[in-house]
């Protein structure tokens, strides 16, 4: 089964290869669309589980929280390549990056923390997880989604959520140096921050001194190349879905921002299932290395990408989220400050942070 993954995402790379111009370039119908975006959305989530499979994986081997970060970064680099197509290849495009950024928000920070939290909840009554760890994702979050997704709303260099050049570049600059200086904590120093408080974390160091038995470097090597075969079919295929998906919003009408959680939904499937799984399985410090992990990930790699792209082509891109979302994205901060600010959580933290996720999902539809 595992081997099937890579399999099927490489024949439909191929396929499309050869007759995909053909096939998206001269869409005839919502239907012959419907059904090209089904097939790659299906084949993409498919072989993105082969992907947290491979991660898995090394995971075992590097421990965490080297486990968790490779896994987190194989999936928003498959959100910053989707992203980077869809933009690349549509005119109409300037709020993808930003929708996407939030839908990503909103269903980490509200749908699958929610859900773990009530489904650990249900199960172990309290749930205890590595406080000083949750405390510095969040100490790298709130100041990166405040600086992407609401000050470009209130600057006066531009009237409409956009971002100056100059503005874009320091802005760019620092969200990278803020991310590799948490990168560069989370494996070094303050890793133990990231590991449940009775285990001892693991590091690159540690497991190339182990002896021959335990890890050989050979199969260390044979699962970071199977996580590239994995990837690479995702990477090619997005351009494709791409086009469909612009075609599919454009001849429906749906809401602009729903482009944004199919994306967001696509690249984020595997890993909130693989969180989910934590957390009933009382893994919590787990599941919240890879919910806040993505989250931080999405926000330190996705805004430097996009705003890159927008200087090179000279694209606008509207990062600025609309009042409704403004108060959406506080009371989402507020409330992972307050549930992540003891170290036990219950029911009732799962069930206010769904109360969140289903108001986002209404005003999506009616805002």
């Amino acid at each position: 089964m595992t081997s099937m993954r890579p399999l099927a995402g490489w024949l439909t790379v191929v396929l499309f290869l050869l007759w995909g111009s053909s096939w998206v370039g001269h869409i005839g119908s919502p239907l012959s669309a419907l059904l090209l975006f089904t097939w790659l959305f299906l084949v993409i989530v498919w072989v993105a589980f082969g992907v947290v499979h491979e991660a898995e994986e090394l995971a075992h081997m590097l421990g965490e929280p080297l486990g968790t970060l490779v896994l987190t970064l194989s999936i928003v680099i498959i959100e910053v390549v989707l992203i980077s197509a869809v933009m690349l290849d549509s005119s109409g495009s300037s709020t993808l990056a930003r929708d996407t950024m939030y839908a990503v928000l909103m269903i980490v920070l509200n749908g699958v923390v929610g859900l773990g939290l009530l489904l650990g909840g249900f199960r172990h009554y309290e749930q205890a997880y590595n406080l000083k760890g949750a405390s510095a994702y969040l100490s790298v979050i709130i100041p990166l989604t405040l600086t992407a997704l609401v000050l470009p709303d209130f600057t006066t260099s531009t009237p409409d959520g956009s971002l100056a050049p100059p503005q874009a570049l320091a802005f760019s600059l620092l969200t990278l140096a803020l991310y590799g200086v948490f990168l560069w904590l989370q494996t070094g120093r303050h890793r133990g921050y990231f590991v449940t408080a009775d285990a001892q974390p693991v590091d690159a160091k540690s497991v190339a001194q182990q002896p021959a038995g335990a890890i050989s470097r050979k199969k260390l090597l044979r699962h970071f190349a199977l996580l590239l075969v994995n990837i690479l079919p995702i990477v090619i295929l997005s351009k494709s879905m791409a086009k469909i998906l612009d075609y599919g919003m454009a001849a429906t009408g749906a809401p602009k921002a729903l482009g944004g959680i199919i994306i967001a939904i696509l690249v984020f499937a595997p890993e909130g299932i693989s969180a989910l799984i934590a957390a009933r399985a009382d893994r919590l410090t787990r599941a919240i290395n890879l919910c806040l992990g993505s989250a931080a990930s999405t926000l330190g790699l996705t805004v430097p990408a996009v705003l890159a792209i927008s200087l090179y082509t000279g694209q606008p891109v509207l990062l600025g989220v609309p009042p409704s979302s403004i108060v959406m994205l506080m009371a989402t901060l507020i409330l992972s400050a307050m549930t992540f600010s003891s170290a036990r959580t219950t029911m009732l933290e799962g069930a206010v942070h769904l109360s969140l996720f289903v108001v986002f999902i209404v005003l999506i539809f009616s805002p």
